[in-house]
């Protein structure tokens, strides 16, 4: 069956730069017209090294993203937490559930960040909440959201021209902010 998640509409939350819910925006109006929205993304650990996802995706697709990027949506008009959102996006990912990860995941903050995907006609403009986790092995990805993916040190990402020139800008602004 054909991926029918990304023709799905979606609510997500219009914030302001402190991230205060100012509204409701649906989820590719924001990203065609650089709407400032609330986000996630989530690194998952195993062992000692990230697990990186060569995403596939109508925004930003073949960037490196550590792990999955979401968003919290609106769910009979009520916003998800950052948790429920997670959760959601792992399983549709991954095909992870709560009792897969060593620990809860564990929120390390929020970045503000704004880019134009130079491939699309979307902009990613977020408050996006940085979160990690560990794994207890390495999770079966879902092919439908990813080419693929790699497990690599952060040491690694950081040294690596190649990785650091494909990772997605939320994650380049992450690790320039000390959140992962």
């Amino acid at each position: 069956m054909k991926n029918n998640y990304f023709k799905q509409k979606q609510i997500i939350a219009k914030v302001d730069k402190k991230g205060d819910v100012i509204g409701k925006i649906e989820r590719w109006q924001a990203h065609e017209d650089g709407i400032l929205h609330k986000g996630l993304t989530i690194a998952l650990i195993y062992k000692d090294q990230f697990i990186v996802q060569h995403r596939k995706h109508p925004a930003f697709d073949g960037v490196f993203d550590i792990t999955s990027s979401s968003h919290q949506l609106f769910v009979s008009g009520k916003l998800q937490t950052t948790l429920e959102a997670v959760y959601d996006c792992l399983s549709r990912e991954w095909r992870l559930a709560r009792k897969d990860l060593l620990d809860a995941p564990k929120n390390l903050g929020s970045i503000y960040y704004k880019a134009k995907d130079p491939k699309s006609i979307y902009t990613e403009h977020e408050i996006c909440d940085v979160l990690t986790a560990g794994v207890k092995e390495v999770p079966k990805i879902n092919l439908d959201f990813a080419y693929g993916y790699s497990l690599i040190k952060h040491g690694e990402i950081i040294r690596n021209k190649e990785i650091l020139r494909n990772l997605a800008p939320w994650i380049r602004v992450a690790i320039e902010e000390n959140k992962l």
